[in-house]
């Protein structure tokens, strides 16, 4: 059975990183972008880092440019921008695809574990939201509309 743990991305440093590193851990894995209508959300994502850190709980920021040109940005920019204007501190990853041919294989797999609105698999928009649990395996998708807060009763039943 694959997990989460099974893949490996580029973070915003340029280092590739296995997700074994998070093994055990309640993941929500989110597709961010810096110039959009839902970019305010990186205050609510920080906001459940610092809240469910320590019980084992970790934001995965994925930054795409897939809608509307939203993420123009370089790595290095995307980084400075996250932690300026919001003080991100959970871990950002290099931009990726997460639809079409070249979608980065985790954002495959995920969007193959839970489908979107009416069963359509592809990612509607920035902040489409993953929570995974302590096995690696996806509990729940979330809509770009769903705020951070209102994920934080998920997040608590999946910490146990």
């Amino acid at each position: 059975m694959t997990t989460a743990y099974d893949f490996s991305a580029v973070d915003i440093d340029g280092q590739n990183q296995s997700l074994d590193r998070y093994r055990g851990k309640v993941l929500l894995i989110v597709n961010v972008a810096s110039k959009c209508g839902f970019t305010p959300q990186y205050t609510g994502l920080e906001k459940l880092e610092r809240d469910y850190a320590a019980r084992g709980f970790e934001v995965l920021g994925f930054p795409c440019d897939q809608f509307g040109h939203q993420e123009p940005g370089d790595e290095a920019e995307i980084k400075e921008f996250c932690s300026l204007t919001y003080e991100v501190s959970f871990p950002l990853y290099a931009k990726i695809d997460v639809n079409g041919d070249k979608a980065h294989p985790l954002w495959k797999w995920l969007k193959d574990e839970k489908g979107g609105f009416l069963g359509i698999d592809a990612i509607k928009w920035n902040f489409t939201k993953f929570l995974v649990g302590r096995d690696g395996t996806v509990i729940k998708r979330y809509a770009p509309t769903d705020k951070p807060e209102s994920i934080a009763a998920d997040i608590e039943k999946a910490l146990g």
